[in-house]
């Protein structure tokens, strides 16, 4: 019988798929809504599929069906998998692991990683990557990066610090810069001869 005016069929649910709503991947034709894994019916897209003949899945699902099996396998890099593969029928012997000391052989390198952060030098509270700034060797909130003595928010333009303390460029040159005649001010009043 011919195909009046149709487009393909879905290769989910046989319907037809016009060119609006139609994902191809392997070949064949899907709706949008149709486009997801066989496995656990998560939706996919053109980054996330994986297809064997005439099923697509998500990588995760097509991994765990037809890739390596085995402890370590199928996961990626830097993923802890608990999958043990007893769903698929298989059976592992575990090796007993070695006890790990409750206390760290660096503790320097473990609060750095896990726990306490660098302190702020003007609210004294933890300072977290997010949120800081680099400023006379120390790490400042980006709220606490202000002139001590003007409050105005620094930059690293004009930013000078003394002492730990950090000033913006025109209170430093007030306050700590060369005073006299000809530095922009008078330090002592000057008296009239008659």
């Amino acid at each position: 019988m011919p195909n009046w005016g149709g487009g393909a069929k879905c290769g989910a649910c046989d319907k037809t798929v016009y060119h609006a709503e139609e994902i191809q991947c392997n070949g064949r034709s899907f709706h949008k809504t149709c486009f997801h894994c066989m496995a656990c019916r998560k939706a996919l897209d053109s980054t996330t599929v994986a297809a064997h003949e005439s099923e697509i899945y998500c990588k995760v699902c097509y991994g765990r069906r037809y890739g390596p099996k085995g402890i370590g396998y199928g996961q990626g890099a830097g993923c802890l998998s608990t999958d043990t593969g007893e769903h698929l029928g298989l059976q592992f012997q575990q090796s007993p692991k070695p006890a790990r000391s409750a206390t760290t052989s660096n503790p320097s390198k473990f609060t750095a990683k896990f726990g306490e952060s660098e302190k702020c030098p003007r609210c004294g509270k933890s300072v977290y990557a997010a949120e800081k700034v680099m400023g006379g060797g120390k790490p400042w909130h980006k709220t606490c990066f202000r002139c001590a003595i003007c409050g105005k928010s620094l930059e690293s333009t004009n930013v000078t610090d003394k002492d730990g303390e950090l000033y913006c460029k025109v209170c430093y040159a007030k306050n700590f810069g060369p005073t006299g005649i000809g530095f922009g001010g008078l330090t002592h009043q000057v008296e009239k001869k008659e």
